[in-house]
């Protein structure tokens, strides 16, 4: 028997259970089984797991005699250890107003902050059962196959979350996610404002005309800020929110994209441009997969030092071909990345030798970045 089998709905335990008794390594999650009439007895239980079930009273201890393993629920929560799909910006947002926020978001981040470094046992369970079924969900979004390949062709972005939505490097990564997105291919993000905001932004967008990206970009530039706060970034303007839903409702139907943020930085608010998001309450995961994924480029636009440690934790994976699969890496910002900065020279004498090295490749031009990974697809690991 398969292992590793998840069942999260009644119907697709009818389904399952019609041709099997044998429940061995079958995970049951989020079923009401309350109202149903179900002859425990019959079935084979050997390293089962019922997560977050109803039962009528007695059915878990019959369970639990017969040799499964069923987990409590957790109360209290203002999430969902075990939901079974990705996040949406509405569903984040719930309760958002622009005189107070009293959001989704912000509720389960305040809830994070409050034990972050030392979580109690109860809490560090929730947020890594939050965690793995938010990694499963993605899993199925992206699609893996038999030898490591995502269906979708994942291109991610990273750069500097205090980019302003004025500047150039925010309007340069719209436009480069904008012609991916366009040509196929499926932009991801960390989720957050600045540079990530943009690549959702310029994916949402694609399909629409160039003017249309350009109006999308001067609404959301039109901030509001509180006078006390000096040199404030761009998401603490008092309309940054609301400027972004006004972009929503202008162009509506974007296409579809998708973020992966994390509460570790929940003072950062999700942006709204990305139809997935994935949040995770682990930053080191999240880091990780968003990486992992993007087996048909990561995109480095200008950023500090989270970029920075970004660039080389892919030149990692890609050194040592990590997940099977060497990946493009192009810098979009010859500023930032030769004459601020030697971080292209490092990496290119780091890359030596390696086959990655000639995936390697440094613009200013969005068309020169679809022109590069269109010609670059990832290279298997042999």
């Amino acid at each position: 028997m398969k292992k590793g089998i998840l069942i999260g709905s009644f119907k697709a335990w009818q389904d399952y259970t019609a041709v099997n008794h044998d429940l061995s390594d079958v995970v049951v999650q989020d079923i009401n089984f309350k109202n149903k009439k179900i002859q425990w007895v019959e079935y084979i239980f050997n390293n089962t797991i019922f997560l977050n079930c109803k039962f009528k009273k007695g059915q878990a201890i019959e369970l639990i005699s017969l040799g499964a393993f069923v987990y409590p629920k957790f109360e209290g929560l203002p999430y969902n250890p075990y939901r079974t799909n990705l996040y949406t910006p509405d569903e984040l947002l719930e309760g958002y107003s622009v005189s107070e926020d009293n959001s989704v978001d912000l509720k389960i981040y305040n809830r994070f902050k409050e034990s972050r470094y030392t979580p109690p046992l109860n809490e560090a369970m929730a947020q890594r059962l939050h965690d793995f079924n938010i990694d499963e969900a993605l899993k199925r979004l992206v699609h893996y196959n038999l030898k490591g390949m995502t269906n979708k062709k994942c291109v991610g972005f990273m750069g500097g979350h205090s980019a302003q939505r004025s500047s150039e490097a925010y309007y340069n990564a719209a436009r480069t996610a904008k012609l991916l997105a366009e040509h196929g291919y499926y932009i991801v993000s960390g989720g957050g404002p600045g540079i990530m905001e943009a690549a959702n932004l310029g994916a949402y967008m694609a399909g629409k005309s160039q003017n249309e990206l350009d109006k999308a970009i001067q609404i959301l530039s039109d901030l509001n800020f509180d006078t006390s706060i000096v040199n404030a970034k761009d998401y603490l303007a008092t309309n940054y929110v609301t400027n972004a839903q006004k972009v929503l409702e202008l162009y509506p139907d974007g296409k579809h994209n998708l973020a992966i943020p994390t509460w570790f930085y929940g003072h950062e608010p999700s942006n709204v441009f990305a139809s997935h998001i994935a949040k995770y309450f682990s930053n080191s995961l999240r880091e990780d997969i968003l990486l992992a994924i993007c087996l048909y480029g990561v995109v480095f636009a200008p950023g500090s030092a989270g970029t920075t440690q970004e660039i080389f934790q892919e030149a990692a994976q890609n050194h040592y071909g990590t997940f099977g699969y060497y990946s493009p890496m192009v810098f979009l910002g010859k500023k930032r990345y030769v004459e601020d900065t030697s971080l292209y020279s490092v990496l290119h004498q780091l890359a030596l030798g390696q086959p990655y090295k000639d995936l390697l490749y440094l613009t200013d031009a969005p068309e020169l970045v679809l022109e590069f990974i269109q010609n670059h697809p990832p290279v298997a690991v042999i």
